[in-house]
C-alpha cells in the first residue's frame, strides 16, 4: 500500500485526495469513527472485526454530518458440490487450485466438498495423484505452486485445526497434514475426510490450506444442495460440477443466497474484475460487487434538479374549481 501511494504521488495525485495511514485499526478506527466528518467504510476482513466497527459506528451516529455508507467483504466458507454426472479430472483441477492456491489464503477458497459415493473413489485416486506433484518452497521459484502461509498467528490457528481432525474419531487426513515452522511457516495441503457434513472443519473458516470432504449417497443429492445451504453463516462463492443440467439448474435455485458468486462447472475463485463483480452476502458482507459499477454507485451522493419554465401563479388547483 505504501509503495503504491509513492506511484500515485509520482503520477501528479494531490496531497490530500487520498491518505494512507497505516498503524493498529483499533488506533486508527477509534479516532476515525468519532470524527463528524466521517462518510463511508469500504472494508475487507473478518466478520468479527467489521461487526465492531458497524456498532461503533451506530452508536456514533448523532455526531455525522451524515449518514455513513458502510460497504463490507467479510469472508466465506465456499463449497464445491459435484453431482454424479461430474467429470473427474476437471472436478480434481478446481478442488486443487481452489484449495490451495496461494496457501488457501483468500475468502474465496474452497474449504468444503460434498463429493457423491459413485464417484468418490476416482477423484481419490486422482486428486492423491495430483497432491503429490505439488511443489512448496519460495515464491521466488515459480515451479513451486505452494509457499508459507503468512505468519505465525495463521500458521498455529490452521496448526489447531489439522490437530483436531487428527484426534477426531469423525475425520481422517487422507492428505497432508505436516506443520513446520523451522523456517518459514509451512503447512502441506491438507485433505480431511469426514463422516459428518457439520465437522468442525466444514463449518468454520480456516483461511488455509485445508480442504475437508463429506462423501455422500448418490440418491441424496437434493437433500445434499439443503445441507450445503445450511451449514454455513457465510454466503461468498460456490460451484456445482455436473453435466446434467437439470442438476446444474436445481442447484442455482436452492443454493441461490449461500453464493454470492456461483461458478458452474469452474473452481470458485479468481473473479476478473469488470467481468465478475465479487461479493456475497450473509456473513460474508454486505454484498455491493467490487469491481463494478454497483458498487461504485454507492459512493456518490445523487442530487434531483428541477426548473419550472411556465411557473404557477395561483395556489388554486383547476378541479377546485366551484361549479
Amino acid at each position: 500500500a505504501y509503495f503504491f501511494m509513492k506511484l500515485l504521488q509520482e503520477a501528479g495525485l494531490p496531497d490530500g485526495v487520498i491518505n494512507f495511514i497505516p498503524g493498529s485499526g483499533s488506533k486508527i478506527g477509534s479516532i476515525v469513527f468519532k470524527d463528524p466528518n466521517f462518510t463511508g467504510l469500504h472494508f475487507t476482513g473478518s466478520a468479527p472485526t467489521f461487526q465492531n466497527m458497524w456498532e461503533t459506528i451506530g452508536k456514533n451516529i448523532r455526531n455525522y454530518k451524515t449518514y455513513p455508507r458502510i460497504v463490507g467483504e467479510t469472508g466465506g466458507k465456499d463449497f464445491v458440490i459435484a453431482h454424479e454426472s461430474s467429470e473427474i479430472e476437471p472436478l480434481v483441477t478446481a478442488l486443487i487450485r481452489g484449495a490451495f492456491e496461494y496457501q488457501g489464503q483468500k475468502c474465496s477458497a474452497v474449504s468444503r466438498a460434498y463429493i457423491p459415493d459413485n464417484i468418490w473413489p476416482k477423484v481419490k485416486e486422482n486428486l492423491i495423484e495430483n497432491l503429490k506433484e505439488i511443489k512448496i518452497g519460495s515464491p521466488e521459484n515459480f515451479t513451486n505452486f505452494m509457499n508459507a502461509v503468512i505468519d505465525k498467528e495463521a500458521f498455529d490457528k490452521m496448526k489447531s485445526y489439522i490437530d483436531f481432525a487428527k484426534e477426531s474419531n469423525e475425520a481422517e487426513i487422507i492428505y497432508g497434514g505436516k506443520c513446520d515452522d523451522s523456517i518459514g511457516y509451512f503447512i502441506e495441503p491438507t485433505v480431511i475426510l469426514t463422516t459428518n457434513p457439520k465437522f468442525k472443519t466444514m463449518v468454520e473458516e480456516i483461511f488455509g490450506p485445508v480442504l475437508s470432504i463429506y462423501v455422500y449417497d448418490t440418491k441424496e443429492f437434493d437433500d445434499v444442495l439443503k445441507l450445503c445451504d445450511e451449514t454455513s453463516p457465510y454466503g461468498l462463492t460456490g460451484a456445482i460440477f455436473a453435466q446434467d443440467r437439470k442438476a446444474i439448474k436445481k442447484a442455482e435455485e436452492v443454493l441461490v443466497n449461500a453464493a454470492g458468486n456461483f461458478y458452474i462447472n469452474d473452481k470458485p475463485t479468481g473473479a476478473v474484475v469488470a467481468q465478475q463483480p465479487f461479493g456475497g452476502a450473509r456473513a460474508s458482507g454486505t454484498n455491493d460487487k467490487a469491481g463494478s459499477v454497483i458498487n461504485l454507485l454507492r459512493w456518490v451522493s445523487a442530487r434531483a434538479v428541477k426548473e419550472n419554465f411556465v411557473p404557477p401563479k395561483d395556489f388554486k388547483y383547476p378541479f377546485m374549481k366551484e361549479e
